[in-house]
């Protein structure tokens, strides 16, 4: 009578293994879920296209930034030259003007909001 039982339980646990197992693969395969799961991996396949291609550009600009200076180097672009003071002259020159220097570099002329009334 042991034995009978013993075989008993075990044949209906492996039935509702079995039964469970199909369920599931049978729920897998519905339109449903086939298009649940190519959803996902066409968004995991965009990330990792798009984390390949915004290294790839990273790679571009710090090669592209490492080029440009050995170029400059190589034609002197990068040395800096002394360049000359910058040149200032005045826009006007009224040389009736008591206040007006000849030559100097900065031109000075007083304004008085009372002269043009």
């Amino acid at each position: 009578m042991f034995r009978r039982t013993f075989w008993f339980t075990t044949g209906v646990a492996a039935g509702v293994w079995a039964t469970t197992k199909v369920n599931r693969k049978l729920k897998q395969l519905t339109p449903e879920s086939l298009a649940r799961t190519a959803g996902n991996k066409a968004i995991e396949a965009g990330h990792r296209i798009k984390d390949r291609a915004v290294g790839f550009a990273l790679d571009v600009r710090d090669n592209m930034a490492v080029r440009e200076t050995e170029l400059g180097d190589a034609l002197g672009i990068n040395e800096n030259p002394e360049l000359p003071a910058p040149r200032r002259f005045a826009a006007i020159e009224n040389r009736n003007n008591p206040k007006y220097v000849e030559g100097s570099a900065y031109q000075t002329y007083p304004y008085n909001r009372n002269e043009d009334h």
